[in-house]
């Protein structure tokens, strides 16, 4: 794993996607530089069709990742604290011993979350942090050329960067590998362009190993370390929230998963004015705000959205650093999941300075799903609108 672990490396990851139904291998991982072992469709296809549920601590570590931006590289001191406590449970249960000798570990990896050590490797550097981009990791063990090979996709239409290292097994948790060839892939290209690094000039700048501290029952959960103190969490099933926020930060079409992810409450959802409390962060929304900016905070279309006790309301944009528009009201339960929110007023806040305005509106919210971390709602019948929940009550 070009994890941290060489300068020339990058973290650990790989592609997979999941569907409700039968789950497919996306394109690019069907493209390799090298040879690929040719057990591994077996191994592969025994994962596929096999139902997959996390167990309470697996849930615990996938929560904590819910809503943490760059793969870690934005995350918060209590979202890093969260993180690490979910992976040290993880790692003190051990999951599959002798992880290496595994079926398991073979096959498509997705980067879910990194650490970033002061050593982590230009690649790291550069390309873990930018949201859009998906990062991933391919590890073969088995046949007459192990790999492990590490693919950061630009996107389905401009093409991906591969990194490929010679792999071997040192023992029931470690991986040993040196990189020897990478390439860019642009779809508009009919060719690969070598990626500039002299492997064979690096020496052991090039090697470096891979433990496998944790793996899941199920082979959909992975946590690794790295030769440079870096810490990787990988997963070839993502979770149907992470699969939404995943879809809404690569700008691809996410219907789909918002329907997959509001299934998980159908018909169980029962929702009062308490559950909504909280500072929510909108992510995304169904129909782009052209209006002012006192229109789009008004109807809850840009920034961010307060609900506090009693059913007060206040949504909140800020333009520009050091400007902030409030939009004041309420928010009451009308039906079942249904909720109307009523602004009657609003003010800019530059520093210490306040100047109300007037504005008056009303829409309806229809609560689709909600949990600690995700919110999605259906706004004036409409409208959809997912939420991150930054903090509670």
């Amino acid at each position: 794993m070009a994890v941290g672990a060489a300068r020339p490396g990058f973290p650990p990851l790989i592609s997979w996607r999941w569907t409700t139904s039968a789950p497919t291998v996306r394109p690019l991982s069907s493209k390799y530089l090298g040879r690929r072992p040719q057990l591994h469709g077996v191994f592969a296809s025994l994962v596929e069709e096999r139902e997959i549920s996390f167990t309470e601590p697996e849930s615990a570590l996938v929560d904590a990742l819910i809503g943490i931006q760059g793969r870690g590289r934005s995350a918060s001191p209590q979202q890093l604290k969260e993180v690490e406590r979910a992976v040290e449970t993880l790692e003190n249960l051990k999951g599959i011993p002798d992880p290496t000798k595994s079926n398991l570990i073979e096959g498509l990896w997705q980067l879910m979350f990194t650490t970033r050590p002061g050593t982590a490797s230009p690649i790291q550097k550069t390309f873990v942090g930018v949201n859009t981009f998906k990062i991933f990791q391919e590890v073969y063990l088995r046949g007459d050329d192990p790999r492990v090979i590490n693919i950061v996709q630009f996107s389905d239409q401009i093409g991906e960067l591969k990194v490929e290292a010679a792999a071997s097994v040192k023992d029931g948790k470690r991986i040993l590998f040196q990189f020897d060839r990478a390439a860019f892939s642009f779809k508009i290209l009919p060719c690969k362009i070598p990626y500039p690094v002299p492997f064979r000039l690096l020496g052991d700048e090039a090697k470096g190993w891979l433990d496998t501290t944790y793996l899941s029952t199920s082979g959909i959960i992975r946590i690794s370390r790295g030769s440079k103190g870096t810490t990787f969490v990988l997963q070839k099933k993502p979770e149907p929230r992470q699969k939404l926020l995943l879809a809404v930060t690569s700008g691809e079409s996410i219907a789909d998963v918002i329907d997959e992810v509001v299934s998980l409450r159908r018909n169980k959802l029962a929702a009062d004015l308490d559950d909504l409390e909280g500072e929510w962060q909108l992510l995304w929304s169904s129909q782009a705000s052209d209006d002012s900016w006192q229109v789009a905070a008004a109807n809850g279309l840009k920034g961010l959205q307060i609900v506090k006790k009693n059913g007060n309301l206040e949504n909140s944009v800020t333009p520009f650093s050091g400007f902030k528009l409030h939009a004041n009201g309420s928010i009451v339960k009308s039906d079942a999941n249904q909720f109307k929110a009523t602004i009657n007023g609003g003010a800019y806040l530059a520093g210490s300075m306040k100047f109300p305005f007037d504005i008056k509106t009303s829409y309806s919210m229809e609560l689709l799903y909600i949990d600690d971390k995700i919110r999605i709602t259906r706004q004036n019948e409409d409208i959809m609108l997912i939420h991150l929940r930054i903090s509670n009550k």
